[in-house]
Formats: C-alpha cells, sequence, structure tokens
C-alpha cells in the first residue's frame, strides 16, 4: 500500500477509533497517526490469528484499522490515563 494509501486510512480509522473509545477525538494529527499505528497494529493482531491483515483501501482493512486503532487507544488512554 502507498504512503498516502496509508494516510487515508490511518485518518478514518483514528477518526473512527477516537469516536468509539471517547467521543470526542484527539486532533486531526494525533488521530491520523494513531490511525496508522492502529493499522499496523491491527493488520499485525490479524496475521498472527491466522486471518488477511491491511490489504488495500478496502472496508475490510478499515475494519482492521479500526479495531487495531480502537484497541491502540485503549492501551494509549490507559498508560496516559486521560
Amino acid at each position: 500500500m502507498s504512503i498516502l494509501a496509508w494516510i487515508v486510512l490511518g485518518l478514518i480509522a483514528g477518526f473512527i477509533g477516537s469516536k468509539i473509545v471517547n467521543k470526542s477525538g484527539e486532533g486531526v494529527i494525533v488521530d491520523i497517526l494513531l490511525g496508522i499505528v492502529g493499522a499496523v497494529l491491527g493488520g499485525w493482531l490479524f496475521n498472527r490469528f491466522g486471518a488477511a491483515g491491511v490489504t488495500g483501501l478496502n472496508l475490510y482493512s478499515l475494519l482492521v484499522a479500526v479495531i487495531g486503532s480502537v484497541l491502540f487507544l485503549v492501551i494509549y488512554h490507559a498508560i496516559r490515563r486521560v
């Protein structure tokens, strides 16, 4: 996947994940960064359990990225205690 596709997917996944976890979002830049990290985490986790990870810019990849983003945000907030 290209860098631009990762940024778009990360932005969308980070935004959705932030709305699920804390309802307000973290800000555009932080949402993008957390979403990209979440997409990588989600892809890695899905691969570890035998499923396909992030495969491109599609709904399945968005679902994987959002799941990873939610997991990462829960960990992020537990560490930061926000």
